[in-house]
């Protein structure tokens, strides 16, 4: 199999990705997004994409969604979209990426489906915004639309609080509001590579806030039956197969599907698992199950 590995090649989980895939006797490659490129017409061959590495894969991992302006984000999702519908396999398939990627979309599927989710509201205008913290009760999680690893979350637990932030909601700008749910300082991120599971506890180290990347620490972790089904259910209703679900137990004894992930990352839960993830990623998209 000749697999093309979508992101910076500096990255952890590309080195990662490729070690296991030249250990299981594949091709694999590098592409950088920013490298991408297609024609249309000019000959028989109809549509074709460069640079070589992505015109000649059998599978595409994309391992980083880059910013960019609206046109490279729209470009580069088209792009791999018209891959995926001349025969080459991406994973995450890339209509499940855009749900993936906006917080908001991808939590309305999930609730959409039955899955537990906090309490959640989206305003746009800052008058809107001390009014939509009260009706969650006070107490919210600011969080960008789009974004991960914890960058820009803020928790809104006074109406000094919201108003200062709609002070500072930018024109133009969105504001994604979760209800806060009190936790006993950890949360459980179940990673999904289709039918194979994997689990850690994330117990936090002195913030309110559970990312690895604000310091919490990554524990072993035997999710309940449960647990794992709900996590499926809420990958299905965004449509991923490689997944990183993010649940929250409630004081009621209940969980809380958070968001989902659709380019989760595992570098810590690599530090509990005995199991090496990179190589179930690729053996998924050698067309293992």
């Amino acid at each position: 199999m000749r697999l093309a590995l979508l992101g910076d090649p500096r990255g952890w989980h590309l080195r990662q990705l490729a070690r296991a895939a030249r250990a299981r006797g594949h091709g694999a490659a590098v592409v950088e997004w920013h490298t991408m490129t297609a024609t249309v017409g000019g000959g028989p061959a109809g549509e074709r994409f460069g640079p070589s590495p992505l015109a000649g894969a059998d599978a595409v991992l994309v391992r980083t969604m880059p910013t960019g302006t609206l046109e490279e984000v729209i470009l580069r999702m088209d792009l791999l979209g018209r891959l995926a519908a001349t025969g080459t396999r991406v994973i995450n398939d890339p209509r499940s990426l855009e749900v993936a990627i906006d917080k908001y979309l991808s939590l309305t599927r999930i609730a959409a489906a039955g899955v537990p989710v906090p309490r959640t509201m989206v305003v746009q205008r800052p008058e809107d915004l001390p009014a939509a913290c009260a009706a969650l009760g006070g107490d919210v999680v600011s969080k960008p639309l789009f974004g991960s690893r914890g960058r820009g979350i803020e928790r809104l637990d006074s109406p000094a609080a919201a108003t200062a932030a709609a002070f500072a909601l930018a024109p133009g700008g969105v504001a994604y509001l979760q209800e806060f749910v009190p936790h006993a300082g950890w949360d459980v991120r179940i990673l999904l590579v289709g039918a194979r599971c994997f689990a850690m506890r994330r117990v936090a180290t002195g913030d309110w806030r559970l990312n690895l990347a604000r310091g919490a620490r990554a524990e072993p972790f035997a999710a309940p039956p449960g647990w794992v089904e709900l996590a499926r259910r809420a990958a299905m209703a965004v449509g991923t197969i490689v997944a990183g679900v993010d649940l929250l137990p409630t004081p009621e004894g209940g969980v809380v599907v958070v968001e989902v992930n659709g380019v989760p990352g595992w570098r810590g839960l690599q530090t509990v698992c005995p199991e090496d993830v990179a190589t179930a990623v690729v053996d998924l998209a050698a067309g293992s199950p």
